[in-house]
């Protein structure tokens, strides 16, 4: 699973490191994506990038992954702490989808002691896998 924050970031901006994460995910990996992030995805681009909402809905048109719905009432706020609360639905799709990895560049993610998904940024998943 890819963060919001990863996603947007392969969408709009030229990485060449974020490419080659993308390429190396749909080539060898199952991608999922989860409605939390989908709707995350929708709610920032319209705060932050507004007239490119297009590219981002036709970037995950072309991109293959499998969708996953998550609703409220599965979330468990109470059972992980985590520094902005408004990541924890972030991480229960991670751990409810039953994804091996969740990669994301959010520092409020770091020294989660979690045993299911592993928490990776893009250069650490790039280098193990």
């Amino acid at each position: 699973m890819l963060d919001s924050n990863i996603l947007i970031s392969i969408a709009i901006f030229d990485s060449e490191q974020l490419g080659n994460l993308l390429e190396n995910i749909c080539q060898n990996h199952q991608l999922v994506i989860s409605s939390t992030i989908i709707d995350e995805i929708n709610n920032v681009m319209e705060r932050k990038f507004p007239d490119k909402q297009y590219a981002m809905e036709k970037f995950l048109y072309k991109i293959p992954y499998e969708y996953v719905y998550i609703s409220d009432n599965m979330i468990n706020k109470q059972k992980i702490k985590i520094r902005d609360p408004n990541d924890i639905p972030i991480l229960y799709s991670a751990i409810i989808t039953n994804v091996d990895i969740f990669i994301t560049g959010d520092k409020d993610f770091e020294n989660l002691h979690i045993e299911r998904p592993e928490i990776l940024k893009p250069l650490e998943f790039l280098n193990k896998y």
